[in-house]
């Protein structure tokens, strides 16, 4: 057996030890199972910090490790959107494009769909931009996406290495940047919030989905790993007190955010967001 052959079996027999020892509530056994698969795969493909993260037995990453991210959207790419929208009613492109018409805003000259996935934001708002750019991590995802023929442009990429690279800020300004489905993978959102502020246009809309825990299980953290191994943020929370207050007058070059709870359609608010 190959030495690269050996050091793959050991990762597997690791990560298989720890979802056995996680299954069985063996929760000390589990975080040394998976402490090993990290001596094994630095990069972290199982996202077994996430899982470590989840059960309580580490700090939370201040983000997914792009690895993981990209090899669990890899291997459900061709089944996702079954997956997503017809077994689990996954909703949140088409709830964008009824928020949009509600709140009459667009059509807009060019869009920004970071994590674009599939395509599934992209196709929702097909006649509301004139140009359309989707980015993603998973170049499987980024396949399916190209076969809905509904972006003028895709990149390969993480959402905010795209935000801050020199020659992907020459693709901009844009008016709308969508990031659906996203910040369950980001922890910390300084970076993102500050590329985003150099990205969008004066006026600029920023659309983003997010997941929501009770306070109480928030920890007093701004973002934590939840019990499903994606991230919630306190953001939701921030937002929907701000949601009180109206929107910029028209004409106004206030960026406006657009928040939608993943956990909740009712939880949606329409944010002046000014940056800073």
């Amino acid at each position: 057996m190959s030495d690269e052959a050996a050091a793959s079996d050991a990762l597997a027999e690791a990560y298989n030890r720890g979802l056995a020892a996680e299954a069985a509530g063996d929760l000390a056994a589990a975080q040394t199972a998976y402490h090993q698969v990290l001596e094994l795969d630095p990069s972290d493909h199982g996202g077994v910090a996430i899982r470590l993260a989840a059960l309580g037995l580490a700090p939370s990453p201040a983000v997914a490790p792009e690895a993981y991210v990209a090899t669990l959207f890899d291997q459900n790419a061709h089944a996702f959107d079954d997956m997503l929208v017809e077994q689990l009613g996954y909703s949140v492109p088409m709830l964008v494009r009824e928020r949009l018409d509600d709140l009459g805003l667009g059509p807009f000259d060019k869009l920004l769909d970071l994590g674009c996935g599939t395509g599934l934001t992209g196709a929702s708002m097909l006649d509301r931009a004139r140009h359309v750019t989707g980015v993603d991590l998973s170049e499987q995802m980024l396949d399916e996406a190209a076969e809905r023929d509904c972006y003028d442009a895709l990149y390969v990429g993480e959402a905010v290495a795209f935000l801050e690279d020199a020659e992907m800020q020459a693709l901009g300004p844009w008016n709308v940047i969508t990031a659906t489905d996203v910040l369950p993978y980001l922890g910390a959102l300084e970076r993102f919030m500050s590329g985003v502020q150099a990205a969008l246009a004066p006026g600029g809309l920023l659309i983003v989905s997010t997941e929501a825990l009770p306070p109480d299980e928030m920890r007093g953290q701004d973002y934590i790993v939840g019990p499903k191994r994606r991230y919630a943020q306190i953001l939701l929370k921030k937002q929907r007190v701000a949601a009180q207050r109206r929107l910029p007058e028209a004409g106004s070059n206030a960026p406006l955010m657009l928040v939608l709870g993943a956990a909740s359609p009712s939880s949606s608010g329409s944010v002046p967001w000014r940056p800073g």
